[in-house]
């Protein structure tokens, strides 16, 4: 009868170690996710950022060549371009 007693003891020790052992990788997953949460945010940010930083170099491009310079002198032109035609459709827009 002891055996049996040592065996159910010995049972409930590792149900008890597997349990703590459970409630740690719970709560390290919850931390997990919630550093990749700010992770994501953070990516995401940076992400406008860089549009942002993007654009800025094609008005910087624009206004340079508008300053005289050859070297982005064709991609104003087609910028310029669009921007006329874009122009010209909200014209026809409003007299209709």
């Amino acid at each position: 009868m002891s055996e049996l007693t040592e065996i159910v003891d010995s049972l409930e020790n590792r149900i008890s170690k597997l349990l703590h052992k459970y409630e740690n990788l719970k709560q390290n997953h919850r931390s997990l996710e919630e550093e990749m949460t700010a992770v994501k945010e953070e990516n995401q940010r940076l992400a406008q950022k860089i549009e942002g930083s993007n654009q800025e170099v094609q008005n910087l491009k624009a206004a340079n060549a508008m300053l005289g310079s050859t070297e982005f002198k064709t991609e104003t032109k087609l910028k310029l371009n669009s921007l006329i035609r874009e122009i010209d459709q909200c014209i026809v827009q409003l007299s209709e």
